[in-house]
């Protein structure tokens, strides 16, 4: 006997695999028999290998979620500037910086903690049971406790608790739909699989963990638990580090550069302040007060804002966030490589074709379970002879059936195999679905469908003779009936076939009945032809328009499903995701390419559809598209697709249909299992993309023009213009309200219509520095010409002289919000009403700032008073230079814009 079965699950370079094993070789190997491991043995194996669970990968508890909020090199520097604050026993300083950032760690905190609840509620708990044999005897247990060797029962409509290896069984179907991607059931057998490259859906001898039995009954051992199932394996390919979502990479680069870049400007200026002879406390000062000033406090409460507000926008139209910054990443793919399977298709047979032996076809609408439908042809009403003859061809199929419908509170579902329960759907469809419960048509006899018999017939009492109804292959059909033109018939098969349909052929005659009502001894012959079948998981209604939609936003769309090459490409053909075979690149072809060939990357990057594939070549899929540059957002539900959802940049799953693995390894997930969802998902998050940059537009640009007054009176020897509070409460209360206030902007026009962004774009790309240099110059050199002006010329006090350039600030802020609205269109152009909270914030902080100077105590801290109505005209006349300069650079951008679309080939 083995002394170790477990090692088995995962089989070694010398090793059979499980599928290529007889029943007793598999039986020696587990050291077990048909009667179930004794309970002694049961125990000492669970002992030995632990439960049979999968390991779930945990969300970050609240202390993680806050401590990730520090992660910035802005952060680190105003830690600094806190901590020296200290030293120099400026307090109120110090209290400022720390505040701000307990604000933005609480805020950051909660969003994330709020999404992830969110996406935990999506995932119910639900305990498997297993009927074991042990020891001879039958018991019930949780599935936990299954252990290799352990010999399990089967029947329709149970959870496969683990990968097992079949000892028997009768009309066996499985639905491995959800680790293969192949929404038709699969027919088992207990027979070796002959040795080779065989992918899960094609080892007919196995059952694996995730699956579930369609119909029929088996008696399986226990060859695999836990980690070592093929959904066991999956999930732990799952502890790898997930690809950054873009706007991290973006602002953790961004964030880096200006860090540094702040760093060696307060260190030079600060050796310079020393050189003239300053004492090391004013040094220190001037330190903290240039970095408050060149730093964005608001930015990350603001991006974090921004993103919480797109991830409710994106609930809104169906899109769970699991983690914040991918809000914007799914806007910044350039790839969707997303399942077939539920996704794209409505994961149910249905009957869509109905072809008449002269050739004539209709089609048939509705789709899955939908019971409404009907008849319809693209030209002309159907006649009353070929309804009848349709009607015909639909009481066939419901006679011969073995399915049932049930509608529970106006839930349809199905039970039994898809093919029987969609030819149920038409039935209803065409009012035929009740007539096998009819006295006049009561079952006698049957001959149940099997693979090697490839048809079904049903023998009915009907009028006091036997009627016989048969469905199965086009060719094993035609030769049970007297008159067909076959060529004819066979023709039409092969074209249906070639659309992508399952192809089934109807027929019916009558026999005598017998004594014993014994009918299905042998074939069924001398049977009139009814007519030919189309089958087809079909593509959900609104997707075609949704992969439409990605193309003119500049995304592709690649299918990767484990379905036959032939029918993902009838799929594709129809979503207008590819057209011709030269664009599908099956599993087979990917196992047995050299992976570092060139001119294999270039056929697998180039394919549009993945057929046959296995979830190990997903995730190599997702690998290769990144490596050539892109951003690629993968969609699933099935455990199949969660090594590729992690891999992804952006991992979406869906919501119904996803399994808990598959949300687990997700940053989105689509609650309406809808692929149109993730195309209002991509809306949202370049919506939101937008909006981030007008908050850093309006930040930096103010953060610059703060700068600029700083580095012009150190130049001109003026005193230091403005106290490390003042600028606080520049940075974080007058505008960390109108930041706020920008989140909160509408999509731009056109935004579907545009290219997705360069992966290697910067936040502060040509056109960011261009508007900051000029906003901020405009701004800087605006208010330092005032504060000299009135310390120089005027000989007002400083702190008089601080008052009135606090003011101005705040007036550059007001009218700066209005700028960055958007980038592109002038203000001008753009109504209030579109975002009435940004009006709202530019008054609110202007009705602070003058609060706040007759506000005793806080004016004393701030260093200001109020001042008089001509004074407060002039701050306000002096910042709109801001609005005039920003006016002139999107009309000089729009031009050159014009000009590059013009040049640009249409996507």
């Amino acid at each position: 006997m083995t002394s170790n079965p477990q090692q088995y699950g995962q089989p070694g370079v010398d090793e059979k695999p499980w599928h290529t094993l007889s029943v007793n070789e598999t039986l020696t190997k587990l050291a077990t028999t048909p009667r179930g491991l004794t309970a002694a043995e049961a125990d000492e194996r669970r002992a030995r290998y632990g439960p049979n669970s999968i390991p779930v990968r945990r969300g970050p508890g609240i202390f993680k979620l806050i401590l990730r909020q520090f992660q910035n090199p802005l952060i680190y520097v105003l830690l600094i500037a806190g901590a020296v604050s200290i030293a120099v026993n400026e307090v109120i300083d110090a209290a400022f910086i720390f505040g701000v950032l307990s604000l933005n760690a609480a805020v950051g905190a909660f969003q994330e903690w709020q999404a992830e609840t969110g996406a935990r509620a999506l995932q119910a708990a639900v305990k498997v049971r297993a009927t074991v044999r042990r020891g001879g005897v039958l018991e019930e247990l949780d599935a936990a406790e299954l252990v290799p060797g352990d010999v399990v029962l089967l029947e329709s409509g149970n959870a496969t608790p683990a990968d097992l290896h079949l000892i028997s069984c009768i009309e066996l179907q499985v639905d491995e739909s959800i680790l293969t991607g192949e929404s038709e059931p699969v027919r088992k057998n207990p027979d070796a699989v002959l040795p080779g490259i065989t992918p899960v859906g094609d080892r007919s001898n196995m059952l694996h963990a995730g699956s579930s039995v369609f119909s029929g009954r088996a008696s399986a051992v226990v060859a695999s638990t836990g980690a070592h199932t093929q959904l066991g394996r999956i999930a732990k390919s799952l502890s790898t580090q997930s690809a950054q979502p873009p706007l991290i990479a973006r602002m953790k680069k961004f964030t880096t550069r200006l860090a540094l870049y702040l760093t060696l400007l307060i260190f030079v200026l600060g050796a310079a302040q020393f050189a003239r002879g300053s004492e090391v406390g004013e040094v220190f000062l001037l330190a903290v007060a240039l970095a408050v000033s060149a730093i964005p406090e608001g930015l990350p409460v603001g991006v974090t804002i921004a993103l919480s507000i797109a991830s409710r926008r994106m609930a809104r139209r169906n899109v769970i966030v699991r983690l914040l910054p991918a809000v914007e990443g799914l806007g910044a793919c350039t790839v969707i490589a997303t399942d077939k399977t539920g996704t794209l298709t409505v994961n149910r047979m249905t009957v869509k074709r109905l072809v008449l032996p002269d050739g004539y076809e209709v089609e048939v609408t509705g789709e899955g379970l939908e019971l409404s439908g009907r008849l319809q042809r693209q030209t002309g009403e159907i006649a009353l002879t070929e309804q009848a003859l349709f009607m015909r061809m639909a009481r066939a199929g419901v006679l011969c059936n073995e399915s049932q419908i049930r509608i529970v509170d106006g839930e349809v579902s199905a039970i039994g195999d898809t093919v029987d329960a969609a030819f149920l759907v038409l039935g209803e469809k065409l009012g035929m679905a009740k007539v096998a419960l009819e006295d006049n048509a009561v079952r006698v006899d049957m001959i149940p469908y099997e693979s090697a018999r490839k048809y079904a017939a049903s023998f009915n009492r009907v009028d006091g003779m036997v009627e016989v109804s048969v469905k199965g292959a086009v060719e094993l059909v035609l030769g049970m009936c007297d008159t067909a033109d076959r060529p004819a018939i066979t023709e039409q098969a092969l074209k249906l076939a070639r659309s992508g349909f399952r192809v089934l052929a109807l027929a019916s005659g009558r026999v005598q009945p017998t004594a014993d009502n014994t009918h299905a001894t042998e074939d069924p012959t001398g049977l009139q032809f009814l007519g030919l079948v189309g089958l087809i998981d079909p593509v959900r209604h609104d997707v075609p328009e949704a992969v439409q939609k990605c193309r003119s936003a500049g995304v592709q769309v690649k299918m990767v499903t484990g379905d036959h090459p032939a029918t993902a490409l009838a799929i594709a053909r129809q979503l207008g995701i590819a057209n011709d075979e030269s664009e599908v690149i099956t599993g087979r072809e990917i196992a047995a390419a050299d992976p570092e060939s060139g001119e294999f990357r270039a056929r697998l990057n180039a394919a549009s559809v993945y057929a046959r594939v296995e979830p190990e070549q997903k995730m190599a899929i997702v690998n290769s598209l990144q490596a050539e540059g892109h951003f690629v957002a993968v969609t699933g539900d099935g455990v199949n697709d969660a090594p590729a959802l992690r891999a992804a940049n952006i991992g979406v799953s869906m919501g119904k249909s996803g399994t808990d693995v598959a949300r687990d390894a997700s940053d989105l997930i689509i609650a309406d299992d809808n692929f149109a969802s993730i195309v209002n998902g991509i809306e949202e998050g370049r919506t939101a993309y937008d909006n981030v940059r007008k908050i850093v537009w309006l930040l930096l640009a103010t953060a610059m023009g703060e700068l600029m007054v700083f580095l012009l009176s150190s130049l001109t020897g003026l005193p230091i213009p403005l106290t490390a509070v003042q600028l606080l409460w520049l940075n974080v209360v007058t505008e960390g309200i109108q930041d706020v206030a920008l989140a909160f902007e509408r999509r731009e026009p056109g935004v579907l219509r545009r290219r997705p962004r360069s992966p290697s774009e910067q936040i502060l790309d040509r056109r960011m520095i261009e508007q900051v240099l000029i906003s901020g110059s405009v701004m800087g050199f605006g208010a330092f010409m005032v504060f000299y002006w009135l310390v120089e010329v005027s000989g007002w006090n400083v702190i008089a002289a601080s008052n009135m350039l606090l003011l101005v600030m705040v007036f550059y802020e007001n009218i700066h919000v209005f700028n960055a609205r958007s980038e592109l269109r002038s203000v001008f152009h753009i109504p209030f009403s579109a975002n009435p909270l940004v009006v709202g914030s530019a008054f609110l902080a202007q009705a602070i700032h003058i609060g706040a100077m007759f506000t005793p105590g806080l004016r004393d801290v701030l260093d200001i008073e109020p001042v008089s109505a001509m004074t407060w005209i002039i701050a306000f006349g002096v910042s709109l230079s801001a609005l005039a300069s920003a006016e002139v650079y999107k009309m000089y951008r729009r031009r050159i814009d014009q000009h590059e679309n013009a040049k640009q080939p249409t996507w």
